[in-house]
Formats: C-alpha cells, sequence, structure tokens
C-alpha cells in the first residue's frame, strides 16, 4: 500500500474519530442533564426527610391567617347606623352574591356587640353597627366613578335589607383619594425577576428541582412553580422559581430540555423582615453555581454580584418608603394594595 493511501486512510480515521467525539459532545449538551440518583442509606443513618408541603391542602386551622379589615387608609368606608342590633344570620342573608364593585374588593363589617370589634357578619352573633367598604386601589388601577356607583348600591341594598341607613362620603373627594394613592402605589411597586441560563447543558425539570429543594423551595399550586416559604406560617411565600409549565406537564418530564429558569420576587407582598433579596441574590448564585448556569435580566443582559448588591441597596430606601406611609412590605394593608 502507498504512503499516499496510508495517509488518506489515517487522515479518514482522524475525521472519522472526530465526528464521533463531535457527535457524542453534541449529543451530551442537547441531553437534559438529571437529577441525582437517592442511595438508599441504613436506617440508622438515613437522612432525615422534612415533610412535603402540599399546596392544595389547606393550612392547620391554627396556622390560618386572619382576614386582614377594612381600613380608612386604603379603603372608602360607609358606616350603617341601625335602630336595633342585627343577628349575623340575617347580616349574611343580606350579603351581595359578589363581593367586587368592578375590579375593586367590596366588604361589609359589623361591630360584633360582644367584642366591640369589627368583623365579617358570623352566624350566632349580634351586631349594633355595620360599615361597607370598597378599595381606593388595586393593581388594576384607581378607583372610579362607576366602580364608586356600584360600591353605593350594594352597600344601599344590604343597609335596606338590616334595616340600616347608610352614610357616604362625596365621590369626587374619594376618586381623587384613589387616584393620589394609586400613582403612589404604581410608582413603589417593584416586581423583581432573574433569569438563570443554562452555560452548556440544558436541564431536567426533576434536575431543576432537586437543586432547588437544597436551598429550601416546595412544589407551588401549578406545574413548572415552586416557591421558597416564609418563615412565618401564613405568610405569602418569599421567592417564585418557575419554568416552562409544558415540560413539567410533559409525558416523559426527564427528556424536556429547559435552559432557562426564572426567580422572582414581589417586593411589597414580602415582610423585609424575611430578607427577601438577600435570599433572593443568594439563591441565583447558588444556583447558577451548582447547575452551570448565568444570572441575567429581562432582556438577556448577565448581572454580576456586584450589581445585584446595588439593587439590594435601592430596595432598602423603597422599604423605607413604604414604612412612611404605613404601607409596609408584607403588611396586610400593602398586600391588599399592591394585588
Amino acid at each position: 500500500m502507498s504512503s499516499f493511501t496510508v495517509g488518506l486512510a489515517i487522515l479518514g480515521g482522524l475525521l472519522l474519530a472526530a465526528l464521533v467525539a463531535w457527535n457524542a459532545w453534541t449529543t451530551r449538551r442537547n441531553t437534559p442533564r438529571q437529577p441525582e440518583a437517592v442511595v438508599a442509606a441504613q436506617p440508622e443513618v438515613a437522612e432525615r426527610l422534612d415533610p412535603v408541603f402540599d399546596p392544595m391542602a389547606p393550612p392547620p386551622a391554627s396556622l390560618q391567617e386572619k382576614k386582614p379589615g377594612l381600613d380608612a387608609l386604603i379603603d372608602v368606608l360607609a358606616p350603617i347606623s341601625l335602630e336595633a342590633p342585627v343577628s349575623g344570620e340575617h347580616a349574611l342573608a343580606a350579603l351581595p352574591p359578589t363581593r367586587r364593585a368592578g375590579s375593586k374588593p367590596f366588604a361589609i363589617e359589623g361591630l360584633n356587640e360582644a367584642t366591640q370589634q369589627w368583623e365579617t357578619p358570623q352566624a350566632g352573633q349580634r351586631y349594633g353597627a355595620f360599615q361597607a367598604g370598597v378599595q381606593l386601589a388595586n393593581r388594576t388601577g384607581a378607583l372610579n366613578e362607576i366602580e364608586y356607583s356600584e360600591f353605593v348600591m350594594k352597600a344601599r341594598t344590604f343597609a335596606d335589607a338590616i334595616g340600616g341607613e347608610p352614610e357616604f362620603p362625596e365621590m369626587l373627594e374619594e376618586v381623587a383619594r384613589a387616584r393620589e394613592l394609586d400613582q403612589f402605589a404604581s410608582a413603589h411597586d417593584a416586581q423583581l425577576s432573574f433569569t438563570l441560563r443554562a452555560k452548556n447543558a440544558a436541564w431536567s425539570p426533576g434536575y431543576v428541582q432537586q437543586n432547588a429543594a437544597r436551598l429550601g423551595f416546595v412544589p407551588g399550586a401549578i406545574p413548572g412553580r415552586l416557591v421558597l416559604p416564609a418563615n412565618t406560617a401564613g405568610s405569602p411565600a418569599v421567592l417564585g422559581l418557575s419554568f416552562d409549565s409544558q415540560a413539567a406537564m410533559a409525558e416523559d418530564p426527564s427528556q424536556s430540555a429547559l435552559r432557562a429558569i426564572t426567580l422572582s420576587l414581589d417586593v411589597p407582598q414580602v415582610d423585609r423582615t424575611e430578607q427577601p433579596f438577600v435570599r433572593m441574590r443568594d439563591t441565583a448564585i447558588a444556583l447558577a453555581a451548582s447547575m452551570e448556569g448565568i444570572i441575567s435580566d429581562d432582556n438577556g443582559q448577565v448581572i454580576r454580584v456586584e450589581g445585584l448588591d446595588v439593587i439590594g441597596s435601592d430596595l432598602e430606601q423603597l422599604y423605607d418608603t413604604l414604612d412612611s406611609r404605613d404601607l409596609a412590605a408584607g403588611s396586610p394593608l400593602a398586600r391588599r394594595l399592591f394585588s
């Protein structure tokens, strides 16, 4: 065999080997990373497993959070006077079928004769007065004249049914107050999100869930969403982690390839004592390291660690501003306003 033929054979072999290696690398890169297998340990040294959170199950009765009441800071209030006390059963029967006026929450509260506390009417109780309320603003905008008129009609119908007399504040003043509150809320409504993108191999849903679980995340209420619970029972989740819900619901999720996940924080909804941004920053850094990813913003721009610290400094000013308006992040009023 001539040296030329030998050279061609060697070159062909090298090309074939390179092609096989390239195919293997491409296959590995495109195959989503899978969660690590859990090795069963002996009972005496088995790792303790925390209880699994079921997002669909109601919390225990002792952990039920009391529904925040009406407040003049963010609600229009209309007192309803009575000639005689009204039973809780009578009040419940008179409540309107819907609890909204347009896009704004509407509520009726009664002054409990026994406790002298305002509360949602309950059977077995008696009430010496009532008040109707409608929220001045939420994330859909400010209360407008049409919604105010609907509020008046609902409150008057309820008052007539229980033999009460409502007193309504002046509409234009309340609508102006609603606009001012909405402007403040819009200027101080921070909803942050970071995107973690895979640098090399894609991720399977199970791989994401396993890495997130190590940092305290539990399944959310919808496929493709995980949440980081608050330290205080009954409080909203501190952080959310989401990815393509279709991938989560696939027949074989292990073959679903994810190249990005989103980490989110709804700032006004979470108490600052939970240190939500610190936990968001640390979570993003930890996940990027363990999953070989990069942290970027909504526009795909890479965010450096020093950039994260600047965001944290700005948030402290926002917290202080909310505190100064008696709308501290995570408080019942803030959670209602920023919803």
